[in-house]
């Protein structure tokens, strides 16, 4: 070109140098230092480099001269001590952990000399990692990571696992990853070294070939042959760049555009992240099956206890109050002695008429005088000793008690002073067996007593007894023929309204107070000793209940514990997961569900346990209450149980530096 053509025209304004591109990579004066007891070591000393998009760069120098230091940086696994790193512009120092993941996932794909690749996922699935974290659905994904191991020349080694692969394979599947989520920058930390020269040498070919595509590549090694593919070579040395080395005549590579596949956000990036995280937590469960086993066992024994008691504990509550109706309800029981004093023997301050006194007091539906003892009677030449009760034929009314055959003596059969009798199941059946009893006579204490009637079955009441065991005669009868005396062991006053009750037993109160002019006696509702017989048994279940979620808190314990130690066992997985662009709430997520997810099948076992137990339980005799409420506590209580005690081994697998985790031996 001639002079001439060179120069400006008289006057005119001299044309500007088109600006430099933008560095997809610049570090200005960066500098990584480690403390080293009371010294520090200077990984990297004020190092200045800029890497244009498109550049093939090799980071050489011996071990301990800092170049794997500086990938760390260049890769955002790590951060400088001083000194300013830009990604196409962008300070890095502004970034937190999860803008330096979404750097990670979207411009940076790892090579590493030890390849990384999970054991137990397949090539595939290990190329896969990457797109999970950048939000592809599972198809594309699958179907991408296929395509990329069948131009790496795998495809038909695409399910196999890392140990079933070569090291070169390995290493393939490696930058199959890296390619994953088209990250323009390749960081290849001793690619070959691990390798053997002929699949070291396909290795850097392979390097080369994605370079011409538009891919900057930065590779890490110590080997002059190996950097000598590069087309440019910046050695280090003890932490300092000491030569920056450009090979000329090569042609100009187009860089690629972009960087990388965008992130969805929101309710669409959770569900998926979600749905692998279970798979995830299947696939690691199954891979440890027998600690699983052992981790469950606790959750299962929680659940099937909670389950369990607390069925026993409602079924001894409904009994007991089933044994408590029994007596009747809306009843007041009036008894002589004064209150707060317990009698023994007979007592004679209640007397019939008191019991006809009452009967003026409006809301009362039956009134039952009653006088007890305990005879032997005969039949024949059988003897059975049992109680003997005089009372009205109200008794039946005021008891909610019925006859399963005959009749009940009469008002006329009171004033007769008849000698009839009305038995229970269990004296019938003692006396009688199979034989019809009805009509027949038996002797008490000598005097003959006709059979009318047999009470229906009523079993034991709730102190135990059989109320069964019982013989009814009428009151005046018994006076005269049976008891003696003429005085009362009870009165039992039924109220038609429970509203009434109060009304009811104050008159009951001045009534007899006004008769004899003391207060001898006592007024029990049964509904205030069904109120605590309620609370008491409320209380032993609430007891059972709380013995079984000591079981479930023990096995959340035995979770966590085993949690902690699945993640320092996988310390170099998360490191992997990192790399690679997971995010600390995509860690948290993974372990913290897999927490959850070991809880939710012990529970669900726990729950079919707790039943089956339950059932056996009551097959045995015991008296049982299946509701839906206890499964869904108990199964709720494993569930919160898995997300409580799965926090803190999530929040420590989150919290891992990258760089320290994928160093984790």
């Amino acid at each position: 070109m001639s002079t001439s053509a060179t120069r400006s025209a008289p006057g005119a304004v001299p044309a500007r140098p088109a600006p430099p591109e933008t560095p997809i990579i610049e570090l200005v004066d960066v500098s990584r230092i480690y403390p080293n007891g009371e010294s520090v070591v200077r990984a990297l000393d004020k190092v200045s480099l800029a890497i244009q998009p498109g550049e093939f760069v090799a980071i050489m120098g011996q071990s301990g001269s800092g170049k794997s230091t500086l990938m760390n940086i260049v890769g955002c696994l790590d951060r400088p001590s001083a000194g300013l790193y830009r990604v196409n512009g962008v300070d890095v120092e502004d970034l937190g952990p999860d803008e330096l993941a979404e750097l990670r996932c979207s411009t940076f794909g790892f090579v590493f000399q030890r390849y990384n690749l999970l054991p137990s996922l397949t090539a595939a699935e290990n190329v896969a990692i990457p797109a999970i974290y950048a939000g592809m659905g599972r198809e594309a994904r699958e179907e991408r990571a296929h395509a990329l191991l069948a131009r790496l020349g795998l495809g038909t080694r695409s399910e196999h696992r890392p140990n079933q692969l070569s090291g070169g394979q390995q290493q393939r599947v490696s930058i199959a990853r890296a390619l994953m989520n088209a990250a323009p920058v390749i960081l290849a930390d001793e690619p070959t070294g691990a390798l053997d020269s002929r699949s070291g040498e396909e290795v850097l070919a392979l390097l080369g070939e994605l370079n011409a595509e538009g891919h900057t590549v930065i590779l890490i090694t110590h080997d002059p042959d190996v950097a000598a593919h590069a087309r440019r070579v910046v050695r280090f040395q003890d932490g300092r760049i000491v030569s920056d080395e450009r090979r000329e005549g090569e042609p100009p590579r187009t860089p690629l555009p972009g960087t990388g596949p965008a992130r969805r956000g929101g309710l669409a990036r959770f569900v998926p992240d979600l749905a692998e995280a279970v798979r995830m937590a299947i696939a690691s469960m199954t891979a440890n099956l027998f600690r699983t086993a052992l981790t469950l066992l606790g959750i299962v024994i929680g659940v099937a206890s909670v389950i369990t008691m607390l069925a026993v504990g409602d079924g001894g509550k409904q009994s007991v109050l089933e044994r408590i109706s029994q007596i009747g309800t809306n009843l007041l029981i009036v008894r002589p002695g004064a209150p707060g004093i317990r009698t023994a023997g007979d007592n004679a301050t209640l007397l019939p008429d008191d019991a006809e006194a009452l009967r003026s007091i409006s809301g009362i539906d039956a009134i039952a005088p009653d006088r007890s003892g305990r005879y032997t009677l005969r039949y024949g030449s059988l003897d059975y000793f049992t109680t003997v009760t005089g009372t009205s034929p109200d008794y039946l009314a005021a008891r909610d008690w019925t006859l399963s055959r005959g009749v009940m003596f009469t008002q006329a059969d009171v004033r007769a002073y008849a000698p009839v009798v009305v038995l229970g199941q269990t004296v019938a059946q003692n006396l009688f067996g199979a034989d019809d009893p009805l009509g027949r006579y038996i002797l008490v204490k000598n005097v003959p007593y006709e059979v009318i009637g047999v009470l229906a079955p009523r079993g034991a009441n709730a102190f135990g007894q059989d109320q069964d065991d019982v013989a009814l005669v009428p009151l005046s009868t018994g006076f005269v023929r049976v008891f003696g005396r003429q005085f009362l062991n009870s009165v039992t006053v039924k109220v038609g309204n429970a509203d009434d009750i109060p009304r009811v037993e104050a008159a009951i109160t001045r009534i007899l107070t006004e008769r004899h002019q003391a207060e001898d006696f006592q007024v029990r509702n049964t509904a205030q000793f069904l109120e605590t017989a309620m609370e008491t048994q409320n209380t032993l279940t609430l007891v059972l209940g709380c013995v079984a979620a000591i079981s479930l808190l023990v096995a959340g314990i035995g979770v966590m514990n085993i949690m902690l130690v699945s993640v320092t066992e996988r310390t170099r997985e998360i490191g992997i997961r990192m790399a690679t662009g997971a995010r600390m709430s995509n860690i948290m997520l993974q372990f913290n569900t897999e927490a959850l997810v070991v809880c939710s099948v012990g529970g669900a076992v726990g729950v079919g346990l707790g039943l089956a137990a339950a059932l056996g339980v009551e097959w045995m005799g015991a008296t049982i209450v299946l509701s839906l409420m206890p499964p869904l506590l108990a199964f709720g209580c494993a569930f919160l149980t898995g997300l409580v005690f799965g926090y803190l081994p999530a929040r420590k697998a989150a919290g891992l530096d990258p760089v320290v985790a994928l160093a984790y031996e």
